[in-house]
């Protein structure tokens, strides 16, 4: 965890839904997401490697 991005990051989280996706804005510098709900798309253009969640938005 990076502890100067992180400091004041709040660790409330949805339960069961680990993200591993370190530039989204609800990744809460740990495993999880923090985002109140999420979607999750089912594309046929989303290849391995991409994020299939369209709640996704990125970090600044």
């Amino acid at each position: 965890m990076n502890n100067e991005k992180c400091k004041g990051m709040s660790k409330d989280h949805i339960k069961g839904i680990k993200c591993g996706v370190k530039n989204c804005v609800y990744h809460d510098c740990d495993t999880y997401c923090t985002a109140e709900q999420i979607s999750v798309s089912n594309s046929a253009n989303v290849t391995t490697g991409e994020a299939a969640c369209a709640t996704f938005k990125e970090k600044n």
